[in-house]
């Protein structure tokens, strides 16, 4: 690839390349994202915060220079999305495997089932910023059950 750019945003937006996996990409790009959330785990919430921004922002760019390269509106084989969604998911929950597994299956839920507001970003809303969106929420939605899962339960 000459163009460095473009290489760089196919990079990120294939999670690294566990979206060309066969068969449930997203599940795979999901995974990516648990070991970024060890190495992001002891930060301040803040910082936590600030840095799943920046991974956004660079997802939207990532996405939308990837997907105009290959002509498809989200396809398959971008799966940054999904790491930030799950990284949204796990916002202020403990590096522990019953969390990290309960935040997995809560992110895939919501970005499978994708309950409203979350289907009409992904009909209506396209680009970069379409492609992160819907996970986005899918991963406020997880969050919000984690945190209370954990809330009542600890």
């Amino acid at each position: 690839m000459k163009d460095i750019s473009l290489f760089i945003a196919k990079w990120i937006s294939l999670g690294f390349g566990s979206g060309k996996l066969p068969h449930a990409p997203g599940t795979y790009g999901t995974v990516v994202g648990i070991p970024i959330f060890l190495l992001m785990s002891d930060m301040s919430l803040f910082s936590y915060i600030f840095l799943c921004v920046v991974l956004l922002g660079i997802g939207i760019w990532a996405s939308q220079r990837y997907s105009e390269y290959l002509g498809v509106h989200d396809h398959g084989s971008i799966v940054w999305d999904e790491v930030v969604g799950y990284l949204i998911t796990m916002t202020a929950s403990p590096a522990e495997w019953q969390w990290i597994i309960l935040g997995f299956i809560l992110f895939r839920l919501f970005d499978i089932w994708k309950p409203w507001p979350i289907n009409l970003l992904d009909k209506h809303v396209h680009g970069g910023f379409g492609i992160m969106m819907d996970d986005v929420l899918a991963g406020i939605y997880g969050a919000i059950v984690l945190l209370a899962v954990q809330y009542f339960l600890v």
